[in-house]
């Protein structure tokens, strides 16, 4: 069997596995808290293995998604479950009663994380949402996919920066100006409908501020949407920054640190805010790029670790497949 041959069987091998089985999406709680992630399909999607679940913190779950996916993700935080399952949530409820949300989605303020798989042209393309609000930082990260692949999301915490019109009781999460106010304006609705006429707000503009790669508001696509093609993704809440750039974050963030150590708080821990000014790493890691905004491609573990298997694995089949 010819090299040519062997290489375009590898590839169809791959491709078909690949098609089949879409993107795993792992969620981890950096927090210092509990939090309860909830899980909704758009229509047209088949549902996961769960629509909601318990994540304790420093710990992970994963989830496959087939391919042509598409839904949102985002965490509860402050819930209160019986050992039924019943019970509610102070942010991110989404209604049901239940820790599993059942189809339902986020009630407002939360922060969202939005993907479609295998989309136009056959990319992912995926974003973290603030425009239903914020109740904690988020990051996405790709691993192991093809073109961009930024990582985004929102490190800050908002709930410390929030305007006192914006502030939801007791601290917990931060109000879109379409939710607090519910002018046409503020919710690109009726005569502002349409990106020619629904332009960014003063509170559209401090969300953007701080967290320059998530959506702000609804047309605020060209800097908010990001692609990748053949990946799993990784959602973490309360992701760390590095130490390098604690002394800047203190110095900038107001407002109190909350109570962090109680498991099931709605605070966001004070390892999550993130200085809006704060300036780019010296090893321009992918948490300074998100910080800044800047967009470009970063070289993430999990991706070295799938191009290290893929190679390896490759290249067995073809001292395999040459042998025959």
């Amino acid at each position: 069997m010819s090299l040519s041959s062997t290489l375009i069987i590898i590839f169809a091998f791959f491709h078909t596995i690949r098609g089949g089985l879409g993107a795993t999406f792992t969620f981890v709680n950096n927090c210092d808290y509990t939090v309860w992630p909830g899980i909704l399909s758009n229509s047209g999607s088949p549902k996961l293995d769960s629509t909601g679940f318990q994540l304790t913190k420093a710990t992970s779950r994963s989830f496959q998604a087939p391919t042509g996916w598409s839904g949102r993700f985002w965490a509860r935080t402050g819930c209160n479950f019986d050992r039924s399952g019943s019970g509610s949530c102070a942010t991110g409820d989404c209604g049901s009663g239940q820790i599993e949300c059942n189809g339902a989605g986020a009630d407002p303020p939360a922060t969202l994380a939005e993907f479609t798989l295998a989309g136009a042209g056959g990319q992912d393309f995926y974003d973290v949402s603030l425009v239903d609000g914020y109740n904690l930082p988020m990051v996405v990260e790709a691993g192991g996919g093809s073109g961009m692949c930024a990582a985004t999301g929102c490190l800050a915490d908002l709930n410390r920066r929030c305007p006192a019109e914006l502030r939801v009781s007791g601290g917990g999460a931060c109000k879109s100006a379409c939710e607090a106010f519910g002018t046409p304006e503020y919710c690109c609705s009726g005569e502002y409908g349409n990106p020619n006429t629904c332009k960014p707000t003063a509170y559209s503009q401090l969300f953007k501020s701080v967290c320059p790669r998530s959506y702000s508001y609804a047309y605020d696509d060209p800097t908010s949407t990001f692609t990748c093609t053949g990946a799993d993704y990784r959602i973490t809440f309360c992701p760390s920054i590095p130490n390098s750039k604690k002394a800047s974050r203190d110095s900038t963030r107001g407002g109190s640190t909350g109570d962090d150590d109680d498991e099931g708080s709605s605070s966001t821990g004070s390892s999550s805010a993130q200085s809006q000014g704060a300036a780019m790493l010296a090893d321009s890691s992918w948490i300074a790029g998100l910080a800044t905004g800047d967009a470009s491609n970063t070289l993430t573990i999990s991706t070295l670790r799938s191009t290290l298997a893929g190679v390896t694995t490759t290249l067995s089949l073809l001292c395999f497949l040459n042998n025959l």
